[in-house]
């Protein structure tokens, strides 16, 4: 059994009721998932997954050079003849290709895949949702396979025990996270109100704020952090984590505020208290999982109807959402998750009052 989901991180976590699901229906089978190398952390303890196929995107990238079309040609068919099912659930060309050239008897896929991703699958369905977790249980349902809701994550265990020798070491007791970062700039909160956050978070009881992005985005995440006292009891961690080191940093935290991005979906999975912030694109689709009252998102941004690439738009859209819209959210106890969700072993602290 193999469940395709590649990228991208976000996406990837938000995908694990897959493997849930899977489990249920075939308790005994062996069930891979393919995805990008730099992800694998994401779902590589996941219980419900035995294996995990890393695609070596990047190794790839430069895929018309003679000697990389080679190996990408030999990744490709070492695919053959291993499964039995495959699932594309990114519904691509890239994926419909790897689904196609698993071979398996069972290739379930979207009948509207992009970039004619639904030649590479043999079961096209049609699935109306409108939520992409709800697209993807859809998907399986219409396949015969039961869904269960289930975005429970797990960070890799030496990755818990680096975070509790370095909380440990920084002397962090309570924190907050702030990742201030995405991969598009229309995504992005002010970074001054970031700053403005962090002073207003720790006079509401938490010790620290620490700082989560990727070493490309240290310069902006240094930019989101505040002057003053208030700097001595943050900690800036963007490019120093790996994907399970950053998940262990989230599973820990009393709250985590996010632009529309990974760590929004890794808080998700850890059932962590959330403020997300969106602006250009539709939390209805892409937001929190069951989590819609922690969004918020300005009324000119909910009237958008272009595209979140248009580099024009910067982050006027996310200009709608103040400071105190953050702390007013956390307040009224909008960032709790649900109260069914709250009895998971080791993830029970709430808000620090």
């Amino acid at each position: 059994m193999l469940i395709i989901r590649p990228s991208a991180l976000g996406d990837v976590c938000r995908s694990v009721a897959l493997a849930a699901s899977v489990r249920a229906a075939w308790p005994s089978a062996r069930v891979t998932w393919l995805v990008q190398d730099s992800f694998a952390d994401a779902v590589r303890c996941h219980p419900c997954v035995d294996e995990v196929l890393a695609f070596p995107r990047g190794a790839f990238r430069q895929w018309w050079r003679p000697n990389v079309a080679a190996s990408a040609r030999r990744w490709f068919a070492a695919l053959k003849g291993r499964f039995d099912v495959a699932i594309d659930a990114q519904g691509l060309g890239r994926s419909g290709l790897m689904a196609w050239s698993t071979r398996a008897p069972r290739r379930i896929g979207f009948r509207d895949a992009r970039e004619l991703g639904w030649l590479g699958v043999n079961e096209r369905y049609a699935v109306d949702a409108t939520h992409s977790v709800d697209r993807m249980l859809g998907l399986l349902e219409a396949a015969g396979i039961e869904p269960r809701v289930d975005m429970r994550l797990v960070a890799p265990p030496e990755c818990v025990a680096w975070w509790e020798a370095e909380r440990a070491r920084r002397a962090i007791g309570a924190y907050a996270v702030c990742a201030p970062t995405s991969r598009w700039a229309s995504k992005d909160w002010p970074s001054e109100r970031w700053a403005a956050l962090a002073p207003r978070l720790l006079e509401r009881g938490v010790e620290r704020v620490v700082y989560l992005g990727t070493k490309a985005e240290s310069d902006a995440v240094r930019r989101a952090m505040p002057s003053g006292d208030a700097s001595e009891r943050c900690v800036d961690l963007s490019g120093a984590t790996t994907v399970g080191q950053s998940m262990a940093v989230i599973a820990g935290a009393d709250l985590v505020v996010a632009n529309d991005s990974a760590p929004l979906h890794i808080a998700v999975g850890f059932e962590r208290p959330l403020v997300a912030l969106f602006g250009p694109t539709d939390p209805a689709k892409v937001g929190p999982y069951r989590r819609e009252s922690t969004v918020l998102r300005s009324d000119e941004a909910a009237r958008f109807t272009g595209s979140y690439r248009d580099p024009s738009i910067g982050d006027r859209l996310m200009r709608g959402i103040s400071v105190d819209d953050v702390l007013a959210a956390i307040d009224q106890g909008r960032a709790a998750p649900p109260a069914a969700t709250t009895s998971r072993e080791g993830h029970q602290r709430g808000l620090v009052a």
